[in-house]
């Protein structure tokens, strides 16, 4: 059962609460905060659009908050694709990406996502961005994919705030844009209390597992193996608030990700707010030798964790 098909809150551990893979000393230290990336840029423009595109939409109609519509939420996203990816033409349902979730959520907080691309073409893919049109910042995540990654399948889990849109965007080599979308009824996963206590979620923050698939049978080590990281991290949206005190907990969440075999890059990510609670990535990816998963993160306190582990053939 892959990362959409669960909906356990106890990360990470498998579907049975079984401890997964290995943990060797992952490590953290406080570094100087990144620069703001490319990608935070477009999120505080997506979330400026956002605000323009309700308020001129007419989305806050009356003393309460309707539900989103697929019309609405089409406006909010027409409001801001311009400050994510300028006028550039945005082919939709070519069959190179695909992106499925549950039509109705059981869990805002906590919302499986799928993304599938086409194995014949994965090559030409070196960027897939996911939006949720609704979020107080609709950007998600940008995952770049490495050369020769060989990656047709992602999965993992974000918060949806109201009934939206979720769109997976293919970027291609040659700068082409290819979207799928499915609408999500979902509402409230932004500002959904934690599942753990600060004080529990800070003591066991950075700490990584791995989960290493075992390949079909006819395969070998130089074809497409599987692999789940979870990482423990509140992943704070800004949104939520102290049981205790009842203000807002400060947003603090994984910014940057780089998986990598060795050197070479599997597949990094820029994420937001979005990414629900201790993040958990499932994929697939083209082996290559038998260099060590190394694995990098980086919260937007500027703490960075690390870890790696052993490929292993036969996986855990």
């Amino acid at each position: 059962m892959g990362v959409a098909g669960n909906a356990l809150r106890s990360l990470p551990s498998d579907e049975t609460g079984s401890t997964l893979g290995k943990c060797q000393g992952t490590t953290f230290e406080p570094v100087e905060a990144p620069m703001r990336s490319n990608n935070f840029r477009k999120l505080r423009r997506s979330v400026a659009a956002l605000l323009v595109a309700i308020l001129a939409g007419g989305v806050l109609a009356g003393p309460a908050v309707a539900q989103q519509t697929m019309k609405s939420s089409e406006r909010i996203w027409n409001a801001f694709k311009g400050d994510v990816f300028g006028e550039r033409a945005i082919l939709l349902d070519t069959g190179l990406v695909r992106i499925e979730a549950p039509k109705r959520a059981q869990d805002a907080a906590l919302v499986p996502v799928d993304i599938y691309i086409d194995p014949a073409k994965a090559s030409e893919i070196k960027s897939v961005t996911m939006i949720v049109d609704v979020n107080p910042a609709p950007v998600a995540a940008t995952f770049q994919i490495g050369k020769e990654a060989g990656i047709t399948h992602l999965s993992t889990r974000v918060r949806v705030d109201d009934y939206s849109w979720l769109r997976a965007i293919a970027e291609t080599n040659a700068g082409e844009l290819h979207m799928s979308q499915t609408f999500v009824k979902a509402s409230g996963g932004c500002s959904a209390p934690a599942v753990k206590n600060s004080k529990d979620a800070l003591a066991s923050m950075g700490q990584m597992k791995l989960r290493q698939f075992v390949p079909p049978a006819e395969e070998t080590m130089t074809k497409a193996q599987e692999l789940q990281l979870m990482i423990r991290h509140p992943n704070n949206s800004g949104l939520q608030r102290d049981p205790l005190t009842h203000y807002f907990i400060p947003a603090h969440f994984v910014q940057n990700l780089s998986i990598s075999q060795g050197d070479r890059l599997i597949l990094s990510m820029e994420g937001g707010i979005s990414i629900s609670e201790d993040p958990n990535f499932r994929f697939d990816f083209a082996v290559q030798g038998t260099d060590d998963i190394r694995v990098e993160a980086v919260d937007t306190d500027g703490k960075v964790f690390t870890d790696q582990w052993p490929l292993d053939p036969t996986g855990l």
